[in-house]
């Protein structure tokens, strides 16, 4: 399974909204400078996220966009399903044999597992301690 820039840039929105999440509306624009991204492309995944009920749009000079629920209610799996559509590792598994197809719904199963148990709040307070699981490789 593969998140495209669609699926990235529409966490990347949520989780703005929910880091100012009761500070009123935030503008796409802010949005898109904060991350150094296309308003242009933000205008056309917010539209989804506004039809599926994850964000309410506020008119006027100080309009913007709200999340429309608390960020703990909100999981990334909510968010990639809007945007991405259904969470599969692979197409047609009732075709395959049973092992691969035990398989396959075994990592559907784990991602989809890691989507819903990880909400907007838990991205929005997420702090860079420092430590990476990336190597270091010297020559």
């Amino acid at each position: 399974m593969k998140i495209s820039t669609k699926g990235r840039y529409g966490l990347t929105i949520m989780i703005e909204l929910a880091k100012k999440h009761g500070d009123g509306p935030i503008s796409l624009k802010a949005i898109a400078q904060a991350n150094d991204l296309s308003e242009h492309y933000l205008e056309q995944l917010i539209a989804p996220l506004r039809n599926a009920g994850l964000v309410k749009s506020i008119r006027g000079a100080y309009g913007g966009y709200v999340l429309a629920d608390e960020p703990s209610n909100i999981t990334s799996g909510d968010i990639i399903r809007v945007l991405e559509g259904p969470i599969t590792p692979v197409e047609g598994i009732e075709d395959e044999e049973p092992a691969k197809r035990e398989l396959w719904i075994r990592i559907r199963d784990a991602v989809k597992d890691v989507l819903e148990n990880t909400t907007l709040e838990d991205l929005a307070n997420h702090t860079d301690n420092g430590e990476s699981d990336a190597y270091m490789f010297y020559i």
